[in-house]
Order: C-alpha cells, then structure tokens, then sequence
C-alpha cells in the first residue's frame, strides 16, 4: 500500500502542474481527503518543498534518466519530484519505503513502462545525496554564468528573476535572499486588537501548550515557535487572531488612521488589514472593505464576522473601474495585486507561475487602481499604495509615475506617519520596504501620498 500522504502529494503536484489549482488551493483539497492530521502536515510539506525546490529537483532528474523533462510524461515528473524531494530533504523517511511507493506511484498513474526509470532515478539520487550533481557555489561570484547557475538551479529560483537580483543587488545578498525564500515560513499570527491585546493572546495560547514570541517590527505580531492554534480541539477562540505575515501588518500603520476616520480599504481580501483598520478608527469610524471576485468577498466576510469587527462595510466594488461611492475618505488603502515576488517563502509556487513579461501589464493596472482611488481622497487626506513585490516596476517606478500624472498630490516619508513604523524600514525616497536580507521579513513595498 502506497503511503496516502504520497498519494494525497502525487495528485496535488499534479493539479498544480496541469493548472487545475493554485498552492493553496491544491494543499486545501488533498488535506479534505485525509484523516490523520500526520498524513496531512506530510502533505502539504512535501507539495510546498517540491515547489521550493523544484529546479534542483528537475536538474537531478535530467541528470540521473539522461533524459530532458520534456521527454518523460508529466505524472512520471512529478513523482519523480515527490520521491527525490522526500530522499533529499526528509531524511527521516526511510529511502526503501521512498523508492518503493515512486514505483508503485508509476503503475498508479497507469505509467507502468516507466517504473523502471523511476526506481534507478530514485536508487541512484539515494546513493548520491551526499555529493548530488548540482552547480557549486562559485568561488568568485563575479563569475557571472557561474553565479546564475548556482543561484537559479542550486537554489532553486527561475533564472529570470535572479538574473534581476543578481544584477540590483550583487552576489551576497542575492544569496542570502535566496536562501530566505527557500526556508519554510513561520506561522504569523496578528492579535485582533478589537478583543484582545497581544500581551493577553500570547498568555491565552502559551495556557493551551502554544509559545509565541513577539514579532520585530509590527506591534500585534506573534510568531509561533511550538504549538498549533488551528488544531481542532482546542479552547482557543477564533476571533482572538487572524493569520497575517509581519511584514503585512506593517502596510496598515502606512495609512496612520485616527479614531473616527472614515477609510476605503480597496483591496481588502483577505481581511487582515481591514480589521486591523477597524481596532484603528474605533466604534466613532468606518472602514469600508472592497474587492472584486465573489470568492474573495466570500473570504473576506469571514474574516470579518469571526473577529467581531463591527464598523466595516463590505462592498463589491472593482478598483480598476471609478468606485462606486459620493463620499471622500481620511484615508485610501491600495493594496495592489501584484506579481508576489516578495512572498516567495510564503508562496514558492509564484516563482514558477510568474514571468518577466507580466511586470509591465501589471504595472499598468495598480497605476489605474491608484488613479480610481485617488479620486475619493478627502483634501488633507491619504492614499496608501502598496504591493508585496521586489521589483521597481511595481513600486517605486508607478509611485513615480502616478505623481507626476496626478495633480493636488505630494509625496509623504513614511518616518511620519505612524510612532509604531520604525525607521530602519524606511529607504531613502520616504517609501517603506521591508526585505528579508535586513530585516529578516518578506518584501513588501508602500508609498504615501497626501491630497493638498
């Protein structure tokens, strides 16, 4: 009998490569048909590794058949991407058990031909894991082709998008940001401030067995080190906190709103940050939630009615379009889809969905969100733009370019804005970033501006 955390891996991997499902979405469905909780955490760990390391692992497979990927049928791939990635980085799996389920896996799949190819792949990857045919760190990393090859293939990162780093920020910290993404990202929790104080969380949950420690930089940030707050059984109540990553937090002291202001949050979904407005402004204010897409309104009336957050408003409304409202608002919130390249620990199947010909028509798009929003600033009022992507075309270049287009607008140095930012997350223009080589977070991206 094959493992079922394997197989439950086998068929996400698959949606995943077949484009029936997103990361998150394929770990949720294969999660739904097991009932261990074992079988589920070894899931998601393997589908979230193979997409971290999935050039590495695709190297080794064209190393080891002598074959291009190309050459082999998609269901062998990913088999053979769920076994290496289990002998390489899940040592505790024994390889015997490893290379047995990848050859059963294949006759699964109705790929039996192949089950041959499959075990020697496996066999010789288990006798070579200690001196594995990847590129090596060069020794000089002026080395330019040395250096991309180590950096895309060694660690795993699409050579495009490297290619950028390498060429922005220089060998060392393309690296160390690289080694970043490819760490698995701790759970964040943010204290829901409307009921309770972090203080008081971090004490409710260390009762129930669960240690968290504060985060850096955001104030209600609780990073957990040990324990499970979203096990089943437990007395920890749902609307004490919400999952948000730290460097997501920070995005909502940008705004800097006051008790009673009114706020047009227009890309609200998930929620996080709408119910972090809503601590903000108060029983007196009034924040006003948007998106687009039904599942994500879905989504975030959820969040929204588990953390008891009673002073926002939920509208349906698309920012691409002029929004649908007379009134003008204290403060403007757009935070904007994007590539997500900032979030590739988080979500490392980006790395492979996103291409470099996407930044420009992306661009173009959260420049006329930002142009809508514009339009319900109040005078003395603030529009926040934020995205959590690394490259300037996204942030600095249409923060630019929107104030050169845009009249009755100035530019605002987020060191002003709230006492909780701290400067250190500032850079030169006054615009906040956040990357993982200085601060250790995700990288995330705001400019502020104020209508005069």
């Amino acid at each position: 009998m094959i493992a079922p955390a394997r197989v439950a891996a086998y068929q996400a991997l698959l949606a995943l490569a077949n484009g029936r499902s997103d990361l998150p979405g394929a770990i949720e469905h294969a999660r739904t048909k097991l009932a261990d909780e074992r079988d589920q955490a070894l899931t998601a760990e393997i589908v979230t590794g193979v997409q971290r390391w999935r050039a590495a692992l695709d190297h080794l497979i064209v190393q080891f058949s002598k074959r291009s990927l190309d050459r082999l049928d998609q269901e062998i791939v990913e088999i053979l991407r769920l076994s290496l990635y289990q002998l390489l980085h899940l040592t505790r799996v024994p390889a015997a058990a490893v290379v047995d389920d990848g050859v059963k896996l294949a006759g699964k799949a109705g790929k039996r031909s192949a089950a041959g190819l499959v075990n020697a792949v496996l066999r010789t990857a288990s006798r070579q894991r200690r001196s594995l045919p990847l590129p090596p760190r060069p020794q000089d990393g002026e080395d330019r082709e040395a250096a991309l090859e180590y950096l895309s293939i060694t660690l795993s990162h699409p050579r495009w998008l490297v290619d950028r780093w390498l060429a922005r920020f220089g060998f060392d910290v393309a690296e160390s940001w690289l080694k970043f993404n490819n760490t698995p990202s701790p759970l964040t929790l943010r204290a829901n401030t409307l009921v309770i104080t972090p203080s008081d969380l971090a004490a409710r949950l260390a009762e129930h067995g669960i240690v968290t420690r504060p985060g850096t930089f955001a104030p209600a940030a609780l990073i957990v080190e040990a324990g499970n707050p979203l096990k089943r059984g437990q007395d920890v109540l749902p609307e004490w906190f919400v999952i948000q990553d730290e460097a997501s937090q920070l995005v909502t002291l940008l705004a800097g709103p006051k008790p009673g202001s009114l706020l047009l949050d227009a890309c609200a979904s998930p929620g996080g940050k709408a119910t972090a407005f809503a601590s903000a402004v108060g029983s007196g204010g009034r924040v006003i939630a948007c998106d687009v897409r039904a599942r994500r309104m879905t989504l975030l009336r959820k969040t929204v009615e588990r953390t008891r957050a009673e002073n926002v408003s939920l509208v349906r409304a698309d920012v691409l379009q002029a929004l649908p409202f007379r009134a003008f608002f204290d403060a403007v919130v757009v935070d904007a889809p994007c590539s997500g390249l900032g979030t590739l620990r988080r979500d490392p199947d980006i790395r492979w969905r996103r291409l470099e010909g996407d930044l420009p028509a992306l661009a173009s798009a959260q420049l006329r969100m930002l142009a809508n929003a514009a339009d319900r600033v109040a005078r003395g009022g603030r529009l926040v733009y934020a995205t959590c992507s690394t490259e300037p075309e996204e942030n600095e270049h249409v923060a630019e370019q929107f104030l050169g287009e845009t009249a009755g607008f100035r530019a605002v140095d987020a060191r002003t804005v709230h006492p909780d930012l701290s400067p250190a997350l500032v850079d030169a223009r006054g615009h906040f970033r956040t990357t993982p080589n200085r601060h250790g977070l995700e990288a995330f991206f705001g400019a502020i501006f104020e209508r005069v």
